[in-house]
């Protein structure tokens, strides 16, 4: 029961993506400008996970360990801006299915590699043929996509 409800929190958490990535391509019309889109998005965001930090009562302390932390683990914002960024860019010019299916095509490509050797503390999955098929598959899913 628990995995099938891990599972569920992960394709609305896809679904999420699709509504942000056109919620955020508007904001970024309207302020013409992407990069500001992106930080608009940020900071909300930002807004409401610390309130739901100061009303679920996490300790404010457990922040401090990110400071025992490479510094790499601090690029994850950086990233995430350039994420949002690109998808204020890309969904007028692309549409978000197009846009949202490139990413997961990226996405499962550097996961593979990331879970193949181990990378940034994950375990190691070691790369098989089920696993290239189902990469293949999101990529001819995205093809599709393109083709109309």
């Amino acid at each position: 029961m628990q995995q099938l409800l891990l599972f569920l929190m992960a394709v609305v958490a896809g679904a999420m993506l699709a509504v942000q990535a056109g919620l955020n391509s508007g904001m970024g019309k309207a302020v013409n400008s992407p990069v500001y889109g992106a930080l608009i998005s940020f900071v909300t965001g930002g807004i409401a996970l610390l309130a739901y930090c100061l009303v679920a009562g996490v300790p404010l302390g457990n922040v401090r360990r990110a400071f025992d932390l490479p510094w790499f683990y601090w690029l994850g914002g950086v990233l995430g801006g350039f994420y949002v960024y690109a998808i204020i860019v890309l969904a007028p010019r692309l549409g978000v299915a197009l846009t949202i299916g490139l990413t997961v095509a990226g996405q499962m490509v550097f996961s593979l590699v990331i879970d193949h050797y181990g990378l940034l503390g994950i375990p190691p999955q070691s790369v098989n043929w089920l696993r290239i098929l189902g990469i293949a598959a999101i990529i001819g899913g995205v093809v599709l996509l393109r083709s109309n």
